[in-house]
């Protein structure tokens, strides 16, 4: 190579550093390409955490909602008797005794109303069907069927006992008699 052109030396130099060069290029972007690819691969990574911490928000949420309505359904479950309780006491006292009980019958009255207030207050509302409503098996429990003249089937006849709801939940079904008069 010492007798060689040194013009043809450099060119050959240069046609060997354009190569070097080009295999250089070609390992940039292969670099290049995996890096992209790690990127993408860490963005979507990303996504699908943000999004299944979202998720977990919205869960907790909702679960933390639930409890705060439907926490307390055991308790106010418990309650329901005493309800129950006040209510026929008051219907047990004939009307020609209610004057010589007026005192009493007003404190019973007053323990109803302030436990009527507390129902209200955490949600639970009374389902009260009338004689005459139609059977409902989402809000009704039929304790008995009997035909009954003037009714048609399925028509609630009697009421044994009001139901309750908690918010939009179920807490006891009304007790009820329904007709079995077919149509």
């Amino acid at each position: 190579m010492a007798d060689q052109d040194p013009e043809l030396q450099s060119l050959d130099d240069l046609a060997a550093e354009a190569d070097e060069m080009e295999l250089a290029d070609e390992a940039a972007l292969d670099e290049l390409d995996a890096v992209i690819a790690e990127r993408d691969e860490m963005k979507d990574r990303f996504m699908r955490a943000l999004a299944d911490a979202e998720n977990v928000r919205k869960r907790a949420d909702r679960d933390r909602r639930e409890a705060e309505n439907y926490g307390g359904s055991k308790l106010a479950r418990d309650l329901l008797p005493v309800y129950d309780n006040l209510s026929r006491a008051l219907d047990t006292i004939p009307e020609d005794k209610r004057a010589d009980q007026a005192a009493f019958i007003e404190g019973i009255e007053l323990t109803m109303r302030e436990l009527l207030s507390v129902f209200k207050k955490h949600g639970i509302e009374i389902v009260e069907p009338q004689v005459g409503d139609r059977f409902d098996p989402q809000q009704h429990q039929a304790m008995f069927e009997a035909p009954l003249p003037d009714t048609k089937a399925g028509d609630i006849i009697q009421v044994a006992a009001v139901g309750f709801m908690l918010h939009d939940r179920l807490l006891r079904p009304a007790q009820v008699g329904v007709s079995s008069t077919p149509g």
